[in-house]
């Protein structure tokens, strides 16, 4: 059964994407049958030019990725998640959506890249790919199949402080 990771920022421009994008791309890489979906509370309606380019550069494809509303995933059609993460501070100290299937959440917060300033914004964008890829590849490590809430709970926040 495919475990369903939502990754949550505001904007869902940058971090959120840079996480789905990466999470996505080594599960495939890797045979694990996870699937990253990303939303913002306060979707721009674009994706940041710069995460974008990080991800191109890393050769992940990014066809199909968009700024969308974490309203598409509290309908009764939308995918039934095990796992909701939080990539930046605002969106973790929101109120979120009741998620059907009460899933395990975790907050992995990183730097907004889009506050470095204009010459550092590409390097930027780049660490912050490169840290959450780090974290997603350690998210894919676990055995997902066999852990329950509190077991995978445990393990999400140890990543979280690793």
């Amino acid at each position: 059964m495919t475990t369903n990771v939502l990754i949550l920022c505001t904007h869902n421009s940058a971090r959120s994407v840079l996480s789905e994008a990466m999470l996505n791309h080594w599960a495939k890489k890797l045979g694990k049958d996870v699937r990253a979906f990303s939303a913002g509370s306060a979707p721009s309606g674009r994706l940041n030019p710069y995460a974008l380019e990080a991800l191109a550069n890393a050769g992940i494809d990014t066809t199909g990725y968009r700024s969308k509303s974490w309203d598409e995933f509290v309908g009764e059609n939308a995918p039934k998640m095990r796992i909701v993460i939080t990539v930046c501070d605002r969106a973790a100290s929101e109120t979120c959506p009741y998620w059907p299937g009460s899933p395990v959440t975790v907050h992995w917060g990183y730097p907004d890249p889009s506050n470095a300033p204009e010459p550092e914004k590409k390097k930027a964008f780049e660490l912050t790919r490169q840290a959450i890829g780090y974290r997603m590849l350690q998210l894919l490590c676990l055995p997902l199949e066999q852990m329950g809430n509190s077991a995978l709970q445990s393990a999400l926040a140890a990543i979280e402080r690793s």
